[in-house]
């Protein structure tokens, strides 16, 4: 346990607290929505093409550091040892979005059905029952595939760096183009409207463009400054920007739901459960499925933890553009960053004591 403190040392002071970042953001977003009601819609009905400009800004700047941080020169190296990277996109996109289809559907569409009674207009003016809502919500985390910050939960279980790096650059790269194909499907099949050119857009603009712009940000600082500047203090400045643009998106979205969960506060702890549930059935799957190809506990513990993680990044800027910053599936995004740090804290320390059980290489 003390191993693991003092590892957890190297967490940003953002990242360290940020679940408790995100407590507070809800406080103060609830407030802002009790004191000042139209501050939020106002902001909102600042768009283009239905897209809240203040919202886009936000989620930029929030995706923009993760993907300057990623090194796709890495993902050359990764045909050198292909098993662990074959594993993880297998779980990452054959497993996991499908178990967290059927695990959102039986709690949140059966089980708890009857706590999360009414409907929901849709941005488009369609109403839909408002726990499929929630169900769209814990699709877009599960088709989205481990956040940069994998790279801090891959670290601190002394797992294998590298790998980790060329999974969060491959992943990045596979969500061009499988995302919205899938995320349109599942939605689907959810019974939800699929607006297939937003759904296309957003992965432009959330995934595309920051890619874009990382890449090239990254390439011409490292050429002008070198890359020991480019770690030791351009990405040092860049965490807190991205998080930040996180919790101010939190405090919008919650100023519009603060009303629902001071009438409901169990709708938050109902989401939570099938996505704690996922998060950790996902983490066990990988990890039990590496042992079996014979992985080295340096690779099985990235490949498990980077499974477990899901891209909120992402999965709040698709919901938001899809279905409004107000609706039941951008809540249910947040609950997934909620819940992020304990939960990924927990499979770290889980890590750690169960190394022993693996190969050494």
């Amino acid at each position: 346990m003390e191993r693991v403190l003092h590892e957890e040392q190297r967490l940003s002071f953002f990242e360290k607290y940020l679940t408790l970042w995100i407590i507070g953001c809800i406080g103060l977003g609830i407030s802002l929505g009790k004191l000042f009601p139209r501050l939020a819609v106002n902001l909102d009905k600042i768009s283009i093409y239905q897209v809240s400009v203040p919202i886009a800004i936000c989620l930029f700047f929030m995706m923009y550091p993760i993907m300057v941080k990623i090194d796709f020169a890495e993902v050359i190296k990764a045909g050198k040892a292909p098993k662990p990277v074959l594993l993880t996109l297998f779980v990452n996109w054959c497993i996991k979005p499908f178990t967290m289809l059927a695990i959102s559907t039986l709690f949140l569409g059966v089980l708890f059905k009857g706590l999360l009674p009414g409907f929901e207009i849709l941005k488009d003016g369609s109403h839909v029952e408002l726990y499929r809502s929630y169900i769209s919500g814990c699709i877009l985390l599960g088709i989205a595939p481990c956040t940069a910050m994998v790279l801090i939960w891959g670290h601190l279980a002394k797992g294998n760096d590298g790998h980790t790096l060329v999974m969060v650059a491959i992943n990045s790269l596979t969500m061009l183009f499988l995302y919205a194909p899938l995320g349109g499907w599942l939605l689907g099949v959810n019974k939800m409207p699929i607006p297939w050119q937003t759904i296309v857009l957003s992965v432009i603009i959330y995934i595309g463009l920051p890619l874009l712009f990382g890449y090239q940000t990254r390439r011409w600082i490292i050429a002008k400054r070198g890359f020991k500047w480019f770690e030791e203090r351009f990405l040092r400045y860049l965490t807190p920007v991205s998080i930040g643009a996180l919790l101010i998106t939190l405090i919008l979205l919650f100023s519009f739901k603060g009303e629902l969960i001071v009438r409901q506060p169990q709708v938050i702890f109902l989401i939570a459960i099938p996505l704690f549930i996922q998060t950790c059935l996902i983490f066990f799957i990988t990890y039990l499925l590496a042992k079996w190809l014979g992985l080295s506990y340096r690779d099985a513990a990235p490949s498990a933890l980077i499974g477990a993680s899901n891209h909120f990044e992402v999965a709040i800027a698709t919901s938001t553009v899809l279905f409004g910053i107000s609706s039941g599936a951008s809540l249910a995004t947040v609950v997934g960053v909620l819940i992020e740090v304990p939960v990924m804290l927990m499979l770290v320390r889980l890590c750690l004591k169960t190394g022993h059980l693996f190969a050494k290489k």
